[in-house]
């Protein structure tokens, strides 16, 4: 869950996983592997990294095997950042930056993360995994990476992170979605999304890119749509 909304929330969240590990736990389960986020923080004052902490704390301390999957970005079918980062850069005349954009990322596979959970169900050793593919890019240098892709050059301006997100609630607005909150950009900026470790994915955002550069960012993939229906509201890209 990546923002609060009214019908739904982080807390409630929460306690709803915690309420799934306990079921897990009292029905025998041997092994529960959970995906939660690079750089998961109890002490942050954002939600969603103080939530996948306390929920890692919850987890390790239930008494079952466990394996913890930590990933960044991902990309793949039905992805919302990538193919929104497109369709920025092929309807908009400049596309601004939160800040110069040099903060990294390293995104994975969502075809990848779902080999390794799946090779980790049958594991016996307690582990934390650090879930990140094998490119690493400053913001820039992934914004860029999409435009050469879909063979679309648009001037990227560095923008007070105040500033570019009074743009993107504006295109909130129109879509009658959240695109972006605070708390992601002060995520972002505090270089949450990147570790120094070796990657676990295999498959190259670049690669991929390539291969979608016809379909990706034709049309805007609303984040709240999918929230509110699962079925409907999903575009193959």
């Amino acid at each position: 869950m990546r923002f609060d909304h009214r019908l739904f929330n982080h807390a409630e969240a929460v306690a709803n996983t915690r309420t799934l590990f306990a079921a897990a736990r009292d029905a025998g389960v041997r092994r529960v592997v959970h995906v939660s986020i690079t750089n998961p923080d109890a002490a942050s004052d954002l939600p969603y990294f103080r939530g996948k902490a306390e929920l890692e704390h919850e987890l390790r301390g239930l008494g079952m095997s466990y394996c913890i999957l930590r990933p960044t970005v991902l990309f793949g079918k039905e992805d919302v950042l990538i193919n929104n980062i497109a369709w920025s850069l092929r309807h908009l005349p400049v596309v601004g930056l939160f800040g110069a954009g040099d903060y990294r990322l390293q995104p994975i596979y969502v075809d990848d993360l779902a080999r390794v959970a799946a090779e980790q169900v049958g594991g016996e050793e307690d582990q934390v995994l650090e879930a990140i593919g094998p490119e690493t890019f400053t913001y820039r240098e992934l914004v860029t990476r999409v435009g050469e892709a879909i063979g679309v050059r648009r001037p990227l301006v560095a923008l007070p992170p105040v500033l570019a997100y009074l743009g993107c609630r504006v295109i909130g607005w129109w879509f009658r979605d959240v695109v972006i909150t605070r708390e992601e950009i002060r995520g972002l900026m505090e270089g949450r999304l990147y570790v120094n470790a070796p990657p676990l994915g295999t498959t190259r955002l670049t690669e991929w890119l390539a291969r979608h550069r016809g379909t990706l960012g034709r049309h805007y993939t609303s984040e709240l749509a999918r929230r509110l229906d699962r079925v409907s509201a999903y575009r193959s890209n």
